[in-house]
């Protein structure tokens, strides 16, 4: 299927519904459009259409991955409510900028996509980098039609440690000389569990089609990026997901921050943790909707 669709504005907001074409998720099939947000960037999303089912989802991906990775949870929950998963900008399908490569700015395209696609309300799935993406959002634009928050295996904030911060320029200047190969090692990291050899080779082709500068300065400034104090003002129902490790302690302390939050540890998972344990995410997930109170 192909079409045009017109523009039109939200919010003061130029938003573009570019050429949408059929896009094959496994055996489903998603219209993947292209909406403009601030600066003319053009952010990717892959949209399963409308469904019966309240409230929409909203999938975000990790850092230099694409709308994808999210496939098991899209092929599951399109039938039964909208579901939709994008490239954030820098990513995959979207524009390929050196600007607005902070949460702030992609919180500020989530929200575009929010309102150019009518989701509201929302459930926001934010996993890795994305989880400060989600908080950014809730920092900038409250929680009025968002339904609730789904933080998948990242942390809203570290406290500035000089080691960790030598670690990571050391691999991103590895990453400047040989994105490949650094990224044939990256890949198989984020699993625990067996995949396939095509499905690797897929990943790291989706993640490769970010510019190595543009990966480098996303990773510096979600680092630098601390929004720990946005997490007492969270006041919609919370799930918290994620992997054991050296993190535990500050998963803990996100928990503790929003009221009335959930943890759920998945202790056999890699951080992908929604791609090695599909089934057990999505039951997940669709309890904590099933849950929600009415009209939200």
């Amino acid at each position: 299927m192909r079409g045009y669709r017109s523009n039109f504005s939200v919010g003061g907001l130029g938003v573009v519904l570019a050429l949408a074409v059929s896009a094959a998720v496994g055996a489903s099939t998603f219209t993947e459009q292209f909406l403009e947000a601030a600066g003319g960037v053009r952010i990717r999303v892959l949209d399963s259409g409308p469904a019966p089912g309240q409230p929409s989802l909203l999938f975000v991906p990790g850092w230099t991955l694409t709308a994808e990775i999210w496939q098991a949870q899209l092929e599951h929950f399109a039938g039964s409510r909208r579901s939709v998963a994008m490239d954030p900008r820098g990513q995959g399908g979207s524009s390929q900028t050196g600007e607005g490569l902070y949460p702030a700015a992609r919180a500020r395209d989530i929200r575009a996509v929010i309102q150019g696609l009518g989701l509201e309300p929302v459930v926001l799935v934010g996993w890795s980098m994305a989880v400060k993406e989600v908080l950014s959002y809730v920092d900038q634009f409250g929680t009025s039609g968002v339904a609730a928050l789904v933080l998948v295996d990242g942390v809203a904030g570290l406290d500035w440690d000089e080691e960790r911060a030598h670690r990571l320029l050391d691999s991103l200047a590895l990453l400047l000389q040989d994105q490949r190969a650094w990224t044939a090692n990256f890949v198989p990291s984020m699993f625990r569990s067996p995949h396939s050899a095509a499905f690797l080779a897929q990943v790291q082709q989706a993640s490769l089609r970010t510019p190595a500068p543009v990966a480098v300065a996303l990773s510096v400034a979600s680092l630098a990026a601390d929004l720990r104090p946005v997490l007492g003002r969270v006041d919609r129902p919370t799930l918290i997901v994620v992997t054991p490790g050296p993190f535990a302690p500050r998963y803990a302390e996100m928990h503790a921050a929003i009221g009335g939050s959930r943890l759920e540890v998945f202790e056999n998972a890699g951080h992908a943790l929604f791609v090695d344990e599909p089934a057990r995410f999505n039951s997940l997930l669709e309890e904590f909707m099933a849950a929600l109170p009415a009209g939200r």
